[in-house]
């Protein structure tokens, strides 16, 4: 990836691409002030330096709700027996794979990890604590906090400027 230093028309990009990726080229160009081909040239280049990592869209949870039910959303905390690095790796790169697991924090001090799970219920979420947590022998400590209401969701970064 091509090392790019940022200026205040990047930022300018990157916060708006934060609130909406799917605001039409011209419109964007028209926000930042630049010409469409140089919007789009910046745009192109920022994805290619590596500083926007994808693009995404955020579902609604209620919507969604009424087609495949709630769900369960839990934030748990893993404490592991071993901290090495290689321990540390192979917890990471075991959980990752994992379609439930949409968010995992190396954090310290106190648990070792912080992952967000969301399961489709609670059989679900049971088997998917056994096959990440159970079997391991490295685990020590699981500890859940169970989602009763999202009032916040978000994904923006703080940018200077």
């Amino acid at each position: 990836m091509e090392q790019i230093s940022l200026d205040a028309i990047d930022l300018a990009l990157l916060a708006q691409l934060q609130q909406d990726t799917s605001v039409s080229n011209l419109a964007l160009a028209e926000q930042v002030h630049v010409s469409p081909p140089t919007c789009l040239r910046r745009v192109r280049r920022l994805r290619e330096a590596g500083w926007i990592e994808r693009q995404v869209a955020i579902l609604s949870v209620d919507r969604l709700a009424s087609l495949a039910g709630h769900g369960l959303c839990a934030v748990v905390e893993v404490t592991l027996d071993r901290q090495d690095q290689a321990a540390l790796e192979a917890f990471e790169a075991k959980v990752a794979p994992e379609d439930p697991v949409q968010q995992c924090y190396r954090v310290s001090p106190g648990p070792d990890f912080c992952l967000v799970v969301h399961t489709a219920n609670m059989p679900a979420y049971l088997a998917l604590t056994q096959r990440l947590f159970t079997s391991d022998a490295n685990v020590r400590n699981v500890k859940a906090f169970f989602s009763v209401k999202r009032s916040k969701f978000g994904a923006a970064l703080p940018l200077p400027g």
